[in-house]
């Protein structure tokens, strides 16, 4: 992490001028941000940034590799395969830690990956509020690939629109304005023009699917799909009372939502490099490590850390009926590079790619970061702490 910045941003930090930006944070917003953000900016060096730019590279080239697609057929539970798959996720989310490897560089280890949204919308807001209440310098950017603000929100809406009106697509969640990501949901009906819709909103015609605005029904051509189908597991019935968007319906998905499955942990043990901590499916280990302390286990369908075991015992292993959907990882040891006024705090950042239709692979747009004195990143694993929470990296332009 970049030291000159860090030294400057503190010298300067005050609890008032933290107040002053969650107030110009949330001001204007449709409800206040609902999860804590934190007091801080990352300030990446050049050299961190190209780490990890090539970590995600090499990802990357995993998921465009042919057989991709077959390689992850299983990780898709039969319950939620939906029909009309298109050929590549729109949205590439790689989540890395900040780490030291054994010859005391820092380095980023890939925690996980998901091909599925992320605050693409808030990012971009949440970016300006730091510069503006901190005047971060101008040389500074959140923006990849030589990206500003406006090349960033033309591909945003490149890969949300595509060739629909902002009417014609809906940004849709099982109960969108409850979730605690619905600010994000907001800012992104604020760039791009498009309503915001729950699960329960969906009208069907056939097998097309619309919405209604002002008295007046709206044929949905696009679905910007933020619902995870973890969150509607335990309801048996809710297909009963809305549209049963399994079925085959005449829409297109941004992104589709088998690909939150395709890229996911799942892909994990099929990744290899410095940057990758060793992963197994759970019914692939032959022998359990002797140093499970160095391990985490992890079920493969489960979102936001829910059911993963971190302090792992020979007995968990024993104890788990379904190691097909599990895997075992190494553990990865976040390094404190943060400096808070009071000591380090941990870091993990999430490379943020866009893959628009007629793209050949994806783009390195924007990023999100986290910082954390709790056992896992989290926000729910960081209650009462400060310098903690949600943020976003900046680094030389």
């Amino acid at each position: 992490m970049d030291p000159s910045a860090r030294e400057t941003f503190n010298e300067h930090f005050t609890v008032e001028k933290y107040g002053a930006f969650l107030n110009r944070l949330n001001d204007g917003l449709h409800n206040p941000v609902t999860f804590r953000v934190a007091e801080t900016p990352i300030f990446l060096t050049d050299d961190f940034r190209d780490r990890l730019v090539a970590a995600g590279n090499s990802i990357i080239d995993t998921i465009l590799q042919p057989g991709f697609k077959e390689l992850t057929e299983r990780s898709i539970p039969l319950k939620w395969r939906l029909p009309n798959e298109n050929d590549h996720p729109h949205f590439i989310a790689l989540d890395f830690g900040v780490c030291k490897d054994t010859d005391g560089q820092i380095v980023p280890k890939l925690i996980e990956l998901q091909g599925f949204p992320s605050l693409y919308g808030f990012q971009v807001h949440l970016g300006n509020t730091y510069r503006e209440v901190y005047h971060i310098d101008a040389d500074k950017t959140i923006y990849f690939s030589g990206f500003n603000e406006q090349s960033y929100l033309d591909l945003l809406k490149k890969t949300i629109l595509g060739p629909y009106q902002p009417d014609e697509v809906v940004l849709m969640d099982v109960n969108a304005p409850e979730q605690k990501t619905a600010v994000d949901f907001y800012i992104t009906q604020r760039y791009l023009g498009i309503p915001v819709v729950s699960l329960s909103d969906l009208q069907q015609q056939g097998d097309q699917l619309f919405y209604e605005i002002n008295g007046e029904k709206k044929r949905i051509r696009r679905i910007y799909n933020r619902l995870i189908f973890d969150e509607i597991e335990g309801d048996d019935n809710i297909f009963n009372q809305v549209v049963d968007i399994r079925q085959p319906l005449d829409v297109e998905w941004i992104t589709h939502p088998n690909w939150f499955y395709r890229i996911s942990k799942f892909t994990m043990p099929y990744l290899h490099g410095d940057h990758i901590p060793k992963t197994q499916f759970l019914h692939e280990v032959t022998q359990i490590p002797a140093n499970l302390e160095n391990y985490v286990l992890k079920p493969l369908f489960s979102f936001a850390g829910q059911g993963v075991i971190i302090d792992v015992i020979a007995d968990d292993i024993k104890n788990i009926t379904n190691p097909e959907n599990w895997i075992l990882q190494q553990k990865v040891n976040y390094e404190p590079v943060i400096q808070a006024p009071d000591g380090g705090v941990k870091a993990e950042i999430r490379l943020l790619y866009l893959w628009p239709d007629g793209d050949t692979k994806p783009t390195l747009a924007i990023n999100l970061a986290r910082l954390s004195r709790g056992k896992m990143i989290g926000v729910r694993y960081n209650q009462n702490f400060d310098w903690v929470g949600g943020t976003i990296a900046f680094q030389q332009r």
